[in-house]
C-alpha cells in the first residue's frame, strides 16, 4: 500500500507564509488614536454635549460636610481649655510659638538700631568670605534694614524678622531631618514624594483655615502656617545632595573603615553643602512670602501694614511695606546664595575677630542709643506714592479717547470673556468635564496623571462645590491666558535678545519678591474690586516665573540645531516656530505649570477684592467665623490645584530610580 509523502516545499514555506500573513494583518491593523486626537475630537462635540445633557453634579454624589465641620469647629472652640489633648499638646505647642517669637522679638529690639545694623552687616561680609566681595554683600544687608528705617517701617520690619527667624530655624531643621530620611531611605523617598508634590501646587491660603481652627488667630497659627509652608524646599535640596553624592569619595571613605554615621558626617553632608544652602535659600524665601499671607491669621509686621493698606486702598503705605520686603529678601537671598556659592577665600581667625569687633561696637552703641529708628531719620514715601496713583486713577480709569479706560475694559472682559466661559462651563455635564480633563491630563502627561485630575475633579463635585469650583476656574483660565501670552513672547525676545534678557532681569527679580497682596491694591483702584481685578493681579504675579522659565528652555536648545536651520535659509520666525518651540517642549510646558500654580494662588487670595467663589469662602471661614464653609472651600482649592497641576504638568523620561546609596 502507498502512501503519499508530504510536499517539502509547502512545508517548508508554510512558517514564511504564516508570517507574511500576520505582518499584512500588521500592517492593515489601525493604529489607536492618541490621546490628543481624542482630546481634539471630544472637544468638537462638547457645543452638542451641552445642548443634549444635564448641567450640574448630580445631587445624589454630593456630601454635605459644612455641618459637620461646624460642628466639629464648635466642639474645638468649646474645649480647647479642657481636653487633654489641648492642654498637654497643643496649648504648649502653641504657648511655645508665642514665647519663641516673643523672646526673639526682645532679643532683636534690645540690640538697637545701631546693633541690628552691624551684626547683619558683619554677618553678610562674613558668609561671602569677607575681603572686596564680602564688602559689597555687607552693603547689602546694611542698605536693607537701613531702608526699612527710613521708610518709617523698623518696627513691623523687626517683627516680621522676629517671625521669619523663629520659622526658619524650625522648617530647616524639619526640613533637613526629613530630607536625611528621603536622601538615605527609597521607602522615605517614595512616601514623602506625593506629600511634597501636593504642598508644592497648594494655595498658600489654603495653609490657614486648619490651623486657625486649632489654634485660633494669633501668633501660633501664623508661625505653624510658616514652618509648614517653608519646609518642602529644604526637604527636596536635603535629598537631593545626599543622593548626588560623589559615589568615589562615598566609597573610599567606606573603604577606610567608617561607620555610616561617620561617611553622614564627615562625607556626605560636606558634599551636600551647596544643596543645604541652596535649600535654606529657598525656605527663607518662601518663609518671607508666608509671612505676609499669615498676616490674615494675625502674623503682624511688615505683612499687616500691606493687609491693613489692602483693606483701606492705601497703595503708598502698601508699596513702601511691600518695597521693605524685598529689601529684606534681596539681603537674605544674597547673604544665603554667598554662603552656599562660597564665594571668596576661606575667613580665617582675622575676618572673625574684626567681624566680632564690629558687632560689639554695634551692639554696645545701641544700647546708649535710642532702641528704635530715630523718627528724625524717616521719609515718607507714601504720600506721593499715594498721589501718582490717584493720577493715574483719574487719567485711564474712564473717558480715555479710543481706548475708554480700565473701567471699560473691566466691563469688556467680564460682559464678553468672563461670564460667558463661566456660563459655558456651568452648562456642560459634570461626566464630560471629566473625560475632557483626563483626557488633556493624558495628551500632556500620563495616565496616572489623567487619573489623578479625574479624580480631583470629580471630589470638587462630591464636596457640593461644583458651581463655585468652576466659576473659580473661568477666573484661572482667563488669567492662565493673560499670562501665557505675554510670558512667551517676552520669554522669546529675552533668549534671542541678550539686552532685553538684561534689562528685564532686574525687573522680574523685583516682581517676584513683591508679596501677592501688592499687586491687589493698584488694581483694585483701576478696575474696581471684582473678578478682573483678581484675574489681572494674578496675571501680573505669575508672569515673571513664566518669562524665566521659557527664556531658559529656549537658551538649552541645542545651538546646533538652531544654525543648521539657518543655514538652510530658515527665518528667525521659522527658526522659533519650527526648532526651539518643538525642542523646547518640556520647558514651556513647566512654564505653563508655574503659570497656573502662581495664578490660582492669587486668583483664591482674590476672594479679599471681590474675586467671589471658592476665594470668597475661605475669607469668610478665616474672618467670618464660618469655618465649615471655608475648610470645604480649602479642599475644593486643594483639589482644583492638583487638578490644573496634572493638566500641565510635562511627561518626564522614564528612568529607573537608583536605589540610594547605603555606604
Amino acid at each position: 500500500m502507498s502512501t503519499t509523502a508530504p510536499d517539502p516545499v509547502v512545508e517548508a514555506d508554510a512558517p514564511e507564509v504564516q508570517q507574511q500573513g500576520l505582518s499584512s494583518w500588521t500592517a492593515w491593523r489601525p493604529s489607536p488614536p492618541s490621546a490628543r486626537t481624542l482630546l481634539l475630537a471630544f472637544a468638537l462635540l462638547l457645543p452638542a454635549i451641552a445642548l443634549l445633557g444635564d448641567a450640574g453634579w448630580p445631587q445624589a454624589l454630593r456630601i454635605d460636610l459644612v455641618p459637620t465641620l461646624d460642628s466639629f469647629a464648635d466642639w474645638v472652640v468649646d474645649n480647647r481649655d479642657t481636653h487633654p489633648v489641648f492642654l498637654y499638646f497643643l496649648l504648649h505647642l502653641s504657648n511655645t510659638a508665642t514665647a519663641s517669637v516673643d523672646w526673639v522679638h526682645g532679643l532683636l529690639t534690645s540690640a538697637g538700631w545701631t546693633g541690628l545694623l552691624a551684626v547683619s552687616g558683619t554677618l553678610a561680609w562674613y558668609a561671602a568670605g569677607a575681603g572686596r566681595n564680602g564688602l559689597r554683600h555687607a552693603a547689602v544687608a546694611f542698605g536693607a534694614l537701613a531702608g526699612c528705617g527710613l521708610l518709617g517701617l523698623w518696627e513691623p520690619a523687626v517683627e516680621t524678622l522676629a517671625l521669619m527667624l523663629v520659622a526658619v530655624a524650625v522648617a530647616a531643621a524639619l526640613g533637613l531631618l526629613l530630607g536625611l530620611a528621603a536622601g538615605l531611605s527609597d521607602t522615605a523617598q517614595r512616601a514623602l514624594r506625593p506629600v511634597l508634590d501636593t504642598m508644592q501646587v497648594l494655595p498658600s491660603f489654603a495653609y490657614l483655615l486648619p490651623l486657625v481652627l486649632v489654634f485660633g488667630i494669633g501668633t501660633p497659627s501664623a508661625l505653624i502656617t510658616t514652618v509648614v509652608y517653608a519646609t518642602p524646599p529644604m526637604v527636596r535640596m536635603t535629598a537631593l545632595g545626599l543622593r548626588g553624592a560623589d559615589a568615589s569619595v562615598l566609597e573610599a571613605s567606606r573603604s577606610l573603615g567608617s561607620t555610616k554615621w561617620q561617611r553622614l558626617r564627615t562625607a556626605r553632608l560636606p558634599l551636600a553643602r551647596h544643596q543645604l544652602l541652596l535649600g535654606l535659600n529657598q525656605t527663607i524665601m518662601m518663609a518671607l512670602s508666608m509671612v505676609v499671607i499669615a498676616s490674615v491669621v494675625g502674623a503682624g509686621g511688615l505683612g499687616e501694614s500691606i493687609y491693613q493698606a489692602l483693606k483701606t486702598r492705601d497703595f503708598g503705605q502698601g508699596l513702601t511695606a511691600g518695597l521693605a520686603i524685598v529689601m529684606i529678601a534681596v539681603w537674605l537671598d544674597r547673604t544665603t546664595a554667598a554662603a552656599g556659592a562660597g564665594t571668596g577665600a576661606r575667613p580665617g581667625q582675622r575676618a572673625a575677630a574684626v567681624a566680632a569687633v564690629v558687632a560689639v561696637v554695634g551692639l554696645l552703641s545701641g544700647q546708649f542709643l535710642a532702641r528704635g529708628w530715630p523718627e528724625g531719620l524717616t521719609v515718607d514715601f507714601a504720600a506721593p506714592l499715594n498721589t501718582s496713583m490717584d493720577w493715574i486713577v483719574g487719567h485711564f480709569y474712564q473717558d480715555v479717547p479710543v481706548l475708554g479706560g480700565t473701567d471699560v475694559w473691566a466691563g469688556g472682559i467680564t460682559t464678553w470673556v468672563l461670564n460667558p466661559l463661566n456660563d459655558g462651563l456651568q452648562a456642560l455635564p459634570w461626566w464630560s468635564l471629566l473625560i475632557l480633563a483626563g483626557l488633556t491630563a493624558r495628551a500632556v502627561g500620563t495616565w496616572r496623571g489623567a487619573v489623578t485630575a479625574v479624580l480631583a475633579l470629580a471630589a470638587v463635585g462630591v464636596l457640593g462645590i461644583w458651581g463655585k469650583s468652576l466659576y473659580t476656574l473661568s477666573q484661572v483660565l482667563v488669567a492662565v491666558a493673560l499670562t501665557l501670552l505675554p510670558g512667551f513672547a517676552l520669554g522669546v525676545l529675552a533668549a534671542r535678545v541678550g539686552r532685553v534678557e538684561r534689562l528685564l532681569r532686574p525687573v522680574l527679580d523685583a516682581m517676584q519678591t513683591l508679596p501677592q497682596f501688592i499687586y491687589l491694591i493698584p488694581v483694585v483702584q483701576l478696575f474696581n474690586a471684582g473678578r478682573v481685578a483678581a484675574i489681572t493681579a494674578a496675571a501680573v504675579y505669575a508672569l515673571p516665573a513664566v518669562v524665566r522659565i521659557t527664556t531658559q528652555g529656549l537658551k538649552q536648545v541645542d545651538p546646533a540645531a538652531v544654525e543648521a536651520s539657518r543655514s538652510l535659509g530658515a527665518t528667525t520666525w521659522q527658526q522659533i516656530r519650527q526648532v526651539q518651540w518643538p525642542l523646547a517642549r518640556p520647558a514651556l510646558l513647566v512654564a505653563a505649570n508655574q503659570g497656573v500654580v502662581l495664578v490660582l494662588a492669587v486668583v483664591v487670595i482674590g476672594g479679599l477684592v471681590g474675586g467671589g467663589a471658592l476665594g470668597f469662602d475661605v475669607v469668610k471661614g478665616l474672618t467670618g467665623g464660618e469655618l465649615g464653609t471655608g475648610l470645604v472651600a480649602g479642599a475644593g482649592i486643594v483639589c482644583l490645584g492638583l487638578m490644573l497641576d496634572k493638566l500641565t504638568q510635562p511627561k518626564t523620561p522614564s528612568a529607573s530610580a537608583a536605589p540610594a546609596a547605603r555606604h
